[in-house]
C-alpha cells in the first residue's frame, strides 16, 4: 500500500511512550521536531491521517515545558469520536500528524505581574499546567503557584499526581518549586479528601480556607482556566465578580482562559 502524502501544514512525529490512565484518559509522548517552539501552556494540532488522504486534526494543549526535548499530550477517549477512537489505540512506534504553528492564551505574557498564579483545571484541561508548573519562568514571576485538579472520580487525578510528583524531582526546576507549588485536588462523584466543583469551592470560600489564602485580589493573584466550556464560563465570572480582567497576549490581564477541546 502507498504511504499517504504528509501535508505541509504539519509534521509526521513518531510515538515513543502511551499510558492508559483510567478507560477514559491517556497520555502519550512523541518526538519533537527541531524546528518546533512553543511556549509553555500553548496548544497545537495534533490528528492522524484519514483513509481519503486527508488530515484529521484536533486542538490539543502541550503538556510537556517549553525546554523538553520531546512532546507530551494529555487525551480524553471517546468512543464515537472522529479522532480520540483512533487515537487511544496508538501504540511506541506509530505516527501521528502535528501541525507547525502552536497558539494559545494560557501562556505567562497574556497575565499581568502577581505574586500568586492560580491554575484552575478539570479533567484534561491540567495538561497546559503541566507544561507551565515545569517551566522555571514561572517561578521567576511569581513567588507561589497553586494548581487545582478538579475530576469526576479519584482514579482520574492520578496524571496530576505524577506530573507534580515529577516536577518536585526534577533537575532543572524541582529545587525552585520546593515550598511554592501547592497542588489542590477534588472530585465531583466520589469521596476524597476535597469533594466539590472548582467553582463551587471558588464561591463558597472552602479553595481558599483549605489553602489558607484569601480570595482573588487583583493586585497579587493571576488565574490560568482550562476544562469543559460550562467551567470555563462559570469560573470567568467568578474572576470578574472579584474584580480581575481577562488577558490575551496582546494586553496583559489578571486572567485567562482557553478554549481549545478536542473529539
Amino acid at each position: 500500500m502507498k504511504k499517504q502524502a504528509i501535508p505541509g501544514s504539519v509534521n509526521a512525529v513518531t510515538v515513543v511512550d502511551v499510558h492508559h490512565w483510567t478507560n477514559r484518559l491517556f497520555s502519550f509522548r512523541v518526538t519533537r521536531p527541531d524546528s518546533f517552539r512553543f511556549r509553555s501552556g500553548e496548544f497545537v494540532m495534533i490528528g492522524l491521517m484519514k483513509d481519503d488522504g486527508k488530515p484529521l486534526l484536533r486542538a490539543y494543549s502541550i503538556a510537556s515545558p517549553s525546554w523538553d526535548h520531546e512532546l507530551d499530550f494529555f487525551s480524553i477517549k471517546v468512543e464515537d469520536g472522529p479522532l480520540t477512537s483512533r487515537l487511544q489505540k496508538i501504540q511506541v512506534g506509530d505516527e501521528i500528524l502535528l501541525g507547525k504553528k502552536p497558539t494559545g492564551t494560557l501562556v505567562l505574557d497574556a497575565l499581568l505581574p502577581g505574586k500568586t498564579l492560580y491554575l484552575l483545571s478539570t479533567g484534561t484541561g491540567i495538561a497546559p499546567f503541566a507544561s507551565v508548573i515545569r517551566d522555571p519562568e514561572t517561578y521567576d514571576r511569581f513567588d507561589h503557584v497553586v494548581l487545582t485538579h478538579t475530576c469526576r472520580d479519584v482514579a482520574e487525578l492520578a496524571y496530576g499526581e505524577k506530573i507534580v510528583k515529577d516536577t518536585l524531582e526534577d533537575p532543572l526546576v524541582g529545587e525552585m518549586v520546593q515550598g511554592r507549588l501547592t497542588h489542590y485536588t477534588s472530585t465531583t462523584r466520589e469521596a476524597h479528601t476535597h469533594t466539590g466543583r472548582i467553582t463551587t469551592l471558588i464561591e463558597n470560600g472552602k479553595l481558599f480556607e483549605d489553602l489558607g489564602r484569601k480570595p482573588f485580589n487583583k493586585d497579587e493573584d493571576r488565574v490560568m482556566i482550562c476544562g469543559s466550556m460550562g467551567m470555563l464560563q462559570d469560573t470567568k465570572d467568578l474572576c470578574e465578580a472579584a474584580g480581575l480582567t481577562e488577558g490575551a497576549n496582546s494586553m496583559p490581564g489578571e486572567f485567562v482562559i482557553e478554549k481549545a477541546f478536542v473529539g
